[in-house]
């Protein structure tokens, strides 16, 4: 280390011996490190609250306060601090059991200026070392949760950005698109962007569970609750405590059980089934779901207050058809995944699957890259080796019909706006129905409505 990098380092000696002491700071100052010094060991934790050092260098024994308390005491408020400790030739036996108490090494008195400095500098690289290894695997981490979120397209970069603002926030975060489209994978991306990240990550999905036993699996149940409740039961709220609770399908939740979960996320506590105190939690709670909950509002099987609770930040996954741009990306990504190193994909071949509808979303190509893996007869795979659906384009939508623009040109504007109208019209103004046959989410129907000041007829009158 050289010695400009030294005096960035700070040292607090502590000792009642002043000669001792002195003689401490005169080599570690002239090895370059900024040094503070103590003569009690109340007088080194108040220095140490105020000047924050990287390494303490403590004597065991002093009236008051001994090192053993100093020691305790610094690795409560700091662990990553690193602490010597001085103790007398021949009580090895101490020192062992300070460094059974937190302690990086020993000195012996009478010390060797260069066996002194040599230990500090270990220790000061080691705790360098640490930290970097720590930055790394942070790094890592990072990179990690954002591995299998593969895209290039204008809707995927919002989808990034978006992760990044709220993942380290304590916001609840709604999740919707399409079945196949990635939801849970943002959700651990979220989770993994977070200060929550080496806590527990919990997934449930709501429309796999029966009805009746959904309460229990959510937040438990003590035993003797309901037949066949033979022991106390941790349900996935106390599972996540401290980390993140993912709630796939959330829109499938009994009515009966919303409140529940309502509850839970206001007042951050959960009751088991049959049991009697609540528990308290912290847990942070990101949902998704293929449904439109606005919808099912209205129909009357999703409380408004919950919909609102569950979306503080909302995150809509587009479908593949719209970030077609990605397929190639995804592919080779999957190709990879699925140990097909060796293999390419034909450029015609690329075409031709962006050109199909993948109802089945990123899922189906990911099924359908490892077909073509498993199934190919050579290291090139053409169009002719796809599936016959994707080849013909079957599950294509339709293709947009034509519209015959005059020569003069025409407003954009304008033009939406009769989509809209004619959309809301065929569907008689039902605004959930005209928004499932644009293809776009009801609350992008209202905004566009609003936009173009378009009533329903009944507020007309």
């Amino acid at each position: 280390m050289k010695s400009e990098e030294r005096t960035m380092q700070r040292i607090l000696i502590v000792d009642d011996d002043v000669s001792l002491r002195r003689v401490l700071e005169y080599n570690l100052q002239e090895a370059g490190y900024e040094v503070l010094t103590a003569g009690s060991g109340e007088e080194g934790v108040r220095l140490f609250e105020e000047r924050g050092p990287a390494l303490v260098i403590t004597d065991l024994k002093m009236p008051g306060m001994g090192g053993f308390q100093l020691l305790q005491q610094i690795k409560e408020k700091s662990p990553e601090t690193l602490v010597i400790v001085i103790t007398a030739f021949g009580a090895v036996e101490t020192a062992v059991e300070a460094m059974k108490l937190g302690a990086y090494d020993f000195i012996t008195k009478p010390f060797n200026r260069d066996a002194l400095r040599l230990t500090v500098l270990k220790a000061l690289d080691m705790q360098g070392l640490s930290r970097e290894n720590r930055r790394l695997k942070e790094e890592l981490s990072e990179r990690e949760a954002y591995r299998n979120i593969v895209g290039i397209s204008r809707r995927m970069e919002e989808v990034f950005r978006i992760i990044g603002r709220v993942a380290d926030t304590e916001a609840t975060v709604l999740i919707t698109g399409e079945s196949g489209t990635g939801k849970e994978l943002v959700a651990r991306a979220v989770h993994g962007q977070s200060g929550r990240r080496s806590a527990p990550f919990v997934a449930i999905n709501c429309a796999a569970i029966p009805r009746d036993l959904l309460e229990s699996e959510l937040f438990g149940h003590v035993k003797g609750a309901f037949t066949g409740a033979v022991k106390d039961k941790v349900g996935k709220f106390r599972q996540a405590d401290g980390g993140t609770l993912f709630l796939d399908e959330v829109g499938e939740l009994p009515v009966e059980l919303q409140s529940k979960l309502l509850r839970a996320l206001q007042e951050k506590e959960v009751q088991p089934v049959g049991g009697t105190a609540p528990q308290k939690l912290d847990v942070r709670v990101v949902a998704a779901t293929n449904a439109d909950l606005e919808e099912a509002i209205e129909e009357g099987r999703f409380r408004e207050d919950l919909f609102y609770r569950l979306s503080v930040i909302p995150v809509h996954l587009p479908p593949l058809r719209e970030r077609t741009e990605d397929i190639p990306l995804l592919v080779r990504h999957f190709v990879a995944k699925h140990g097909g190193a060796a293999v390419a994909f034909a450029p015609a071949t690329l075409e031709v699957m962006a050109a199909y509808g993948w109802p089945g979303n990123v899922r189906e190509l990911e099924n359908t890259v490892e077909r073509m893996l498993i199934m190919r007869n050579g290291d090139t795979i053409t169009p002719e080796d796809l599936p016959e659906k994707v080849r013909h384009g079957r599950s294509a939508p339709r293709e947009c019909p034509v519209v015959n623009l005059p020569d003069e040109g025409y407003s954009l504007e304008q033009l939406e706006r009769e989509i809209v109208v004619e959309a809301l019209e065929r569907n008689n103004w039902n605004q959930s129905s005209a928004a499932r046959f644009l293809r776009i989410p009801r609350h992008t129907l209202i905004y566009r409505m609003e936009k173009y000041t378009i009533t329903p007829p009944e507020k007309r009158r």
